[in-house]
């Protein structure tokens, strides 16, 4: 949690979009998140609901580091906010800790 930064997110804001560059990564603290994947010529279909206490993107640990879904807050959101590179570095340094998060 010492890398953690707090942030909020407004209902509707997209905090990423599918295929774009996956550097961070959020655990919910209040609120919940949509992941979606658009569909051509329709609304976005919505795969999954995410809330408190939930790890919201999982791109940023596997190369090569890109979206496979977007995401949209619901609600107002707060948020931990991690940056995946230093993570990433991390796992590096503590191989151990890098397998108990990827199991």
């Amino acid at each position: 949690m010492r890398f953690a930064q707090e942030v909020s997110f407004s209902q509707g804001t997209r905090l990423f979009e599918e295929g774009g560059r996956a550097d961070r990564f959020w655990i919910i603290r209040t609120g919940s998140v949509d992941f979606d994947m658009r569909v051509s010529g329709r609304r976005a279909a919505v795969i999954e609901s995410l809330k408190h206490n939930e790890l919201i993107g999982w791109s940023w640990l596997f190369a090569p580091h890109a979206w496979h879904l977007g995401a949209e807050a619901t609600s107002p959101v707060r948020a931990y906010e991690f940056d995946a590179t230093t993570i990433r570095l991390m796992y590096k340094d503590d191989p151990a800790l890098g397998a108990s998060v990827a199991q």
